[in-house]
């Protein structure tokens, strides 16, 4: 796999991979933490280099693993984890980024981790009860004692970015970006673009339904976040099919996966986008890896650029209590 610079001279694989799966949110969680490490680890094998986790995700249990998995490579590959949450008993209750709370994260984060750094602290989404500069300083003083080397900021707007860039150079911007969420389109990859910053698309596989495998037959568990997210109610999921399959017949007539088409599109974008696609499945790795080697042409990536806006995309990517945490 070829590898991109997102700011600051960060080096990572063009694909990473997004662990939160792997501990939480899409249906029941894997019972065999081995097999998990494996997974993380045919990762490396496949060129993967660039590897996300957060404290939230458990919460704990995904830095743990992923500290696992990765200790025996951990100076061949990059690892990203976040802060910004208040968790208390286990337990989600807002936000909190006050510097004291991003020391204290570092420290622990570090420790789950089994490293003696932290290569992409991002904030996980923006606090407004915190000066974003606030934020930013505090991980500079990080970056200067030598426990992280790079700020991120996720889900942040643009404004959220220059600020936070004007006391430390911000190097990675996550938020969702896909086929069918296409937000960061408006202002922030232009702002990125300026700014020299990467960007490191979440869910860019739309939480499982670009690959083709969800449809309208598909239930979600009590435990699966889609089980809550508008855009995979039954009606909206039925109209949204329109998309899916437009991809679909693509990815057939290039002998590639749907997933790999969603993929390669992102890529396209910009060269300074590396998705984090997330799976328990080492085929799926594979596959995902490989849409680096996806050509896709202008006349292809025109007609992908305009599908959201042609097709139309039905249902918001978060309940309204998740997209009032998104930075606007």
């Amino acid at each position: 796999m070829h590898t991109r610079i997102l700011g600051q001279g960060l080096e990572v694989s063009a694909v990473g991979l997004g662990a939160m799966g792997m501990s939480q949110s899409y249906g029941p969680n894997p019972g065999d933490r081995d097999e998990m490490i494996a997974v993380l680890r045919s990762a490396i094998e496949e060129g993967v280099t660039f590897f996300d986790t957060a404290e939230v995700y458990g919460p704990y249990d995904n830095e743990k693993l992923v500290g696992e998995a990765l200790a025996p490579v951990r100076d061949d590959v990059v690892i990203a984890t976040k802060f910004g949450w208040d968790i208390r008993d286990g337990q989600t209750v807002g936000l909190n980024s006050r510097p004291e709370q991003i020391r204290r994260v570092a420290e622990e984060s570090l420790t789950r981790l089994r490293s003696d750094r932290i290569d992409l602290f991002y904030q996980h989404r923006v606090d407004p009860a915190v000066p974003i500069a606030d934020v930013a300083g505090t991980v500079g003083d990080l970056v200067a004692e030598g426990k992280v080397r790079h700020l991120g900021l996720s889900e942040a707007s643009s404004a959220t970015i220059r600020a936070a860039h004007a006391t430390h150079p911000v190097t990675a911007v996550q938020s969702e970006y896909s086929l069918w969420t296409r937000d960061p389109e408006v202002e922030v990859l232009a702002t990125l673009r300026e700014l020299g910053i990467g960007f490191v698309p979440f869910s860019p596989l739309g939480k499982g339904f670009l690959t083709g495998t969800v449809d309208t037959t598909t239930s979600f568990a009590e435990d699966d976040i889609r089980h809550r997210v508008p855009r995979f109610e039954a009606d909206n999921l039925a109209a949204n099919q329109a998309l899916v399959q437009h991809v679909m017949q693509l990815a057939r007539t290039k002998g590639a996966a749907a997933g790999q088409i969603a993929l390669a599109w992102l890529l396209a974008q910009a060269p300074f986008i590396v998705p984090i696609p997330g799976t328990r499945r080492t085929a799926r790795i594979a596959e995902n890896s490989a849409s680096t080697s996806v050509a896709l042409s202008a006349d292809e990536i025109a007609d992908l650029n305009a599908l959201a806006q042609h097709v139309g995309v039905h249902g918001d990517r978060y309940n309204a209590t998740h997209m009032g945490y998104v930075d606007r």
